[in-house]
C-alpha cells in the first residue's frame, strides 16, 4: 500500500485521487486558518514555489480538531488562503485526522511513521514527507518550519 492507493475531496468537492501525484515528492500537512502555526502557510507556500518545477507538492488537509482553529466552510478556507497566503498548492476538503472519522489517508500517515509521543497528530501542522515512489519517509512536528525541511526535501528530489 502506498499514498496512492488514497483519494480525497479537494476544496472545490472533486474527488482526487493521490495517484494524480505519482512521481511526486509530497509534503502532506494538515492546517488550519486560525492556529499559532497559521503563518506556516507562507513557509508552505514558498516550498511550492521553489521546488515545484522539479517535481514537488504541498497538499494541504484542514482540519477543526485542535482547538477548533478551522471553523469555516470550504469557501472560507479557500478565500483565507488565497488572499492571506496565495497559497497556490492543492487544497483539500476539511477532514479529522484522528478518532473513529479519521480521513483514511491519514490513518495510513500515522502508521507509516508514528510521532514522538505515538501515532496520533498532536496539533495542526503536522507534516508528513513522502517520496517519488509514494513511501511516508519523514514525519515532522508542528514546531518543524517548513523552511527547515528544504534539505530533506532537496535530497528527495
Amino acid at each position: 500500500m502506498s499514498i496512492y492507493d488514497f483519494k480525497a475531496d479537494s476544496l472545490k468537492g472533486d474527488t482526487v485521487s493521490l495517484k494524480d501525484f505519482e512521481g511526486k515528492v509530497l509534503l502532506v500537512v494538515n492546517t488550519a486558518s486560525a492556529c499559532g502555526f497559521t503563518p506556516q502557510y507562507a513557509g508552505l507556500e514558498a516550498l511550492q514555489k521553489d521546488f515545484a518545477a522539479r517535481g514537488f507538492t504541498v497538499l494541504g488537509f484542514p482540519c477543526n480538531q485542535f482547538g477548533g482553529q478551522e471553523p469555516g466552510t470550504a469557501e472560507e478556507i479557500a478565500g483565507f488562503c488565497q488572499t492571506t497566503y496565495d497559497v497556490s498548492f492543492p487544497l483539500f476538503a476539511k477532514i479529522d485526522v484522528n478518532g473513529t472519522l479519521a480521513h483514511p489517508l491519514y490513518n495510513f500517515l500515522k502508521s507509516e511513521k508514528s510521532g514522538l509521543l505515538g501515532p496520533a497528530i498532536k496539533w495542526n501542522f503536522t507534516k508528513f514527507l513522502v517520496d517519488r515512489s509514494g513511501r511516508v519517509v519523514d514525519r515532522f512536528s508542528p514546531t518543524t518550519k517548513p523552511e527547515a525541511l528544504r534539505d530533506k526535501i532537496e535530497a528527495l528530489l
